[in-house]
């Protein structure tokens, strides 16, 4: 398998580069440049003014993003919601939900439920009436809910896609790492027309929004080797010891970061690959597991590996805070270590023996991510 960047995902990495080159904004102010950029276009169809691509183009985006931590709701937009509707959407839905990203509208998913992540069996209820649908239940740790357009919400039913403003839709905001808008959202009866209700979109949800977290998580990873090495070249009257010994940590770093780009860009390959075979499907949940595993378990481990790095105290204005925030909140999002995801637990038993025989090599720098895995 060969997972060089071609020619588009180039261009798109190319264009978020200079983008962000051009603009300092990392947080929300950003997302008017993103929008004027035609960046929300890029998995667009064609018919509604996109490019027509896909999730590999969508990744190499939010990974270039993540590379300087910025902190926008393009994984939700298009990881929860674009690329999961590009599948599952009928036309009516289409023709109201992609023009409407081309021109900024923000898309979030309810992933989890309490003591739930990622539950392919959801408790939420969808009860059809007619030309209705009410919903009721809850669901915690959505973001950017308060900016959404539309949420995308599994349930016992199906996957809905709710408007965010619609009656009997109850929100509380809960704290995030990144200071994030975040909520817990309480559905009483929230009505929505049948045709918004997807029969069999759940999986292809909980597939897009592994495989686009995993991007994030290697873009992070990517920028906190750029932080380390730099802070490193500009030291100056550190001992020989120290030096050694930074230059070990960075080491670790930069071979967690090829671990975790090489899980990432195999699992998202994986899923772009049109195959419908059970088999197909297979190979990317396994996938997917030891990508939602690795995330969950070494990503925040390895950039607090930087901390000790740094001889003043890692305050908020700090670059490194972004990057471990973000981390932080993206571990929670899976349900840590402790909970399986995309309802997949079962096998998250097997792919941990494997996955902590790469983070001990990794804890030592002596060992990359076992190939079996990759």
């Amino acid at each position: 398998m060969d997972f060089t960047m071609n020619e588009s995902q180039d261009a798109v990495a190319e264009l978020v580069v200079s983008l962000l080159e051009r603009d300092s904004a990392r947080d929300i102010a950003l997302w008017p440049k993103l929008v004027d950029s035609g960046l929300l276009s890029v998995a667009l169809p064609q018919r509604y003014g996109g490019d027509g691509l896909g999730l590999l183009e969508v990744s190499a985006m939010l990974t270039e993003l993540a590379t300087d931590a910025v902190q926008v709701p393009a994984l939700t937009t298009l990881g929860f919601g674009v690329l999961p509707l590009l599948r599952s959407a009928p036309e009516s839905l289409a023709e109201k939900v992609f023009p409407a990203v081309a021109d900024g509208a923000v898309l979030t998913a309810a992933l989890n439920e309490p003591g739930a992540p990622f539950a392919m069996k959801p408790e939420t209820t969808a009860t059809v009436d007619g030309n209705t649908v009410r919903i009721r239940g809850r669901k915690v740790g959505v973001p950017y809910v308060d900016r959404a357009r539309w949420i995308l919400v599994p349930t016992d039913s199906g996957l809905a896609v709710v408007d965010a403003e619609v009656p009997g839709l109850e929100r509380a905001q809960s704290p995030s790492g990144t200071g994030a808008p975040e909520f817990s959202l309480y559905f009483d009866d929230a009505e929505i027309p049948a045709e918004q209700l997807l029969s069999g979109g759940i999986p292809e949800l909980y597939r897009y929004a592994l495989a686009t977290i995993g991007s994030v998580a290697d873009g992070l990873l990517k920028g906190i080797v750029t932080l380390a090495t730099e802070h490193l070249r500009i030291q100056d009257g550190v001992s020989r010891e120290n030096t050694l010994a930074a230059s070990r940590t960075i080491a670790d770093i930069c071979i967690a970061s090829r671990a975790l780009h090489a899980i990432a860009q195999s699992a998202n390959w994986a899923l772009a690959q049109n195959d419908d075979s059970a088999e197909h499907h297979e190979r990317v949940d396994n996938g997917l597991d030891v990508l939602a595993y690795y995330v969950a378990s070494e990503l925040r481990a390895t950039i607090r590996m930087c901390h000790h790095l740094y001889v003043a105290d890692i305050a908020t204005a700090h670059p490194l805070h972004r990057y471990y925030s973000q981390a932080a909140d993206l571990a929670r999002w899976l349900g840590g270590t402790s909970s399986g995801s995309v309802g997949l637990k079962d096998r998250f038993s097997s792919v941990a023996k494997t996955s902590d025989r790469s983070s001990e090599g990794i804890s030592t720098g002596r060992a990359i991510a076992d190939p079996a895995v990759v």
